[in-house]
């Protein structure tokens, strides 16, 4: 295919590009060399890893053996969003549901409208891509909603001995930290092929599908990614809001606040 032929040689030529990030890291005191050393050594072992465990799975050809490395990712996925959302009481589980339901809904969605066959060959790319927008914005939306909630505790707390319930005290900050978390996928949405060409599509192009299907590939897997995102962060944040209160609508103070 055309484009598609990329050596060992090629990615080692490519590295030149992360050595510049990493002088002018340096050059502007940005203290971020170790940090993109690190990234560039964990892309290319794991990134390695999985692919060797992908190929594995196609030459099985078994669905199960997909859907059973999508659970992985999605267990992985929460552990790395909790890190973001430590302040939020039993944000591991509200994760794993949160993207569990996002793949779920986008796969299954995917597979009854004929875009996808059900083999490992298309399930593990569009669930990987689900998961990993997924995760990203429900990581956003729980650090913003446990941030809000943590510098607004007395008006919270005003707003409870008014008569509100804990659902009516939270809504404001729960709205503001989905806007957060979904804000980024609307705008790549809104601003593709003005600002950028997307992955799905440049990868096509590149392996010389025609322009016409690679076009209505990639609408569609915004579109769903857009549903997915969605899905992620309304389950996340709606989970996770209910912690900060308890059973009699007083609120629980995140750390730090006060």
């Amino acid at each position: 295919m055309p484009g598609a032929d990329v050596g060992l040689e090629q990615v080692l030529l490519a590295l030149l590009l992360a050595a510049v990030a990493v002088g002018l890291s340096f050059w502007q005191r940005v203290g971020l060399e170790r940090e993109i050393g690190v990234a560039v050594l964990r892309a290319f072992v794991q990134l390695t890893a999985l692919g060797i465990a992908i190929q594995v799975i196609f030459d099985t050809g078994s669905p199960a053996w997909a859907v059973l490395l999508l659970a992985a990712m999605v267990v992985l996925g929460a552990v790395t969003a909790r890190n973001r959302a430590r302040e939020v009481p039993g944000a591991f589980g509200i994760l794993v549901l949160a993207l569990g339901l996002s793949v779920a809904a986008t796969v299954g969605l995917a597979l009854a409208i004929g875009i996808l066959d059900a083999t490992p060959r298309t399930i593990i790319p569009l669930g990987g891509m689900v998961i990993g927008n997924a995760m990203t914005a429900a990581a956003v939306t729980l650090d913003r909603l446990s941030a809000e909630l943590r510098t607004a505790v007395r008006e919270v707390e005003a707003r409870l001995a008014l008569g509100a319930t804990a659902h009516q005290a939270a809504s404001p900050y729960v709205r503001r930290s989905l806007r957060s978390g979904m804000i980024n996928v609307v705008d790549s949405t809104k601003t593709a092929g003005l600002v950028f060409i997307p992955g799905t599509m440049l990868g096509m192009l590149l392996a010389g599908a025609d322009p016409g299907d690679a076009v209505r590939l990639q609408l569609v897997l915004f579109y769903l990614l857009l549903g997915s995102v969605a899905i992620s962060c309304v389950v996340a944040v709606t989970l996770a809001a209910r912690r900060f209160f308890t059973a009699a609508h007083q609120v629980r103070v995140p750390a730090g606040a006060r």
